[in-house]
């Protein structure tokens, strides 16, 4: 029971959609605050906040999965996005709906069926441009810009491995966005790689904790059908995050992320921070 638990309470706490072992469906809310303290330049260098200027981003997700057979399972995430930016002579609070993200899980095998080998799942998502990408915002400070303006497709595989009360995890996605227009111009950007390590260890009350990190990287992107160079972009991100079941139904998880802000963490990243988020879930057995 404990090592079937970490399989489902440790992951869930990086990934709130996801149904445990013995759950048909779920519902939840999760609600996130983020403020910006610096950037990373197109050489990786980190510049902080200047003063005056400030960025403070919000959102809250509405999202519910749902088990489609007995080993996969499917899920909708509908994100309402706030942004609050200040400059030396300006303050502006914008926001909206966000791009809304639909995706799948089939696992072939759980990190607790066999003794060596690890858990295999593949992950699959589509996220729509619902939100209102930038060149569409109307504010001087673009802080009603919710979305990026594109389809993006979403591909990947998990490994994971439950011993005792511990779980440990490897993901790798790609990503794929479709070429737009903004203002005549057409771009394309490069394919999006992330990798995510994870480890998490479930106590007797059935808490959990897990700490993961994740490295995102995407080429260069194509304007008008030629390569930009030095458009490339990187980020690292750290996250410890936990969940506390209240009922068999009930529980709350919550994580803190941090852009590490130091050089090299980053490239061309216009925004990097440390984030807060909460989050509350009810599940059908």
């Amino acid at each position: 029971m404990a090592r079937a638990q970490a399989c489902c309470a440790g992951t869930s706490a990086v990934t709130p959609g996801r149904l445990a072992l013995h759950e048909d469906a779920l519902v939840g809310l999760d609600a996130r605050a983020t403020d910006a303290y610096g950037s990373f330049d197109p050489t990786g260098t980190f510049i902080a906040t200047p003063s005056g200027a400030s960025e403070a981003d919000f959102e809250q997700d509405l999202f519910a999965a749902i088990r489609v057979t007995s080993r996969g399972q499917a899920a909708l995430l509908v994100p309402l996005v706030e942004t609050r930016r200040t400059t030396p002579s300006d303050r502006e609070l914008g926001g909206g709906i966000g791009d809304v993200n639909a995706s799948v899980r089939y696992d072939f095998l759980y990190a607790t069926e066999a003794r060596y080998v690890p858990g295999i799942a593949v992950l699959a998502g589509l996220t729509f441009p619902t939100g209102t990408p930038p060149e569409s915002a109307t504010k001087p400070l673009a802080t009603d810009a919710t979305g990026v303006g594109a389809y993006q497709g979403n591909l990947g595989i998990s490994l994971e491995k439950a011993i005792g009360p511990w779980l440990f995890g490897a993901t790798g996605l790609v990503a794929k966005r479709s070429t737009r227009t903004a203002n005549g111009v057409t771009e394309a950007l490069a394919s999006q790689w992330t990798a995510l390590l994870l480890a998490a260890y479930t106590f007797h009350s059935e808490a959990a904790v897990a700490l993961s990190g994740s490295f995102t990287a995407e080429g260069d992107a194509t304007i008008d059908g030629m390569t930009e160079p030095g458009s490339k972009r990187r980020l690292v991100a750290i996250s410890a995050s936990g969940a506390m079941p209240v009922s068999d139904r009930l529980r709350l998880q919550g994580a803190i992320t941090i852009d590490p802000p130091a050089s090299s963490f980053g490239v061309n990243q216009p925004s990097a921070g440390i984030g807060v988020t909460a989050t509350v879930i009810y599940a059908w057995l």
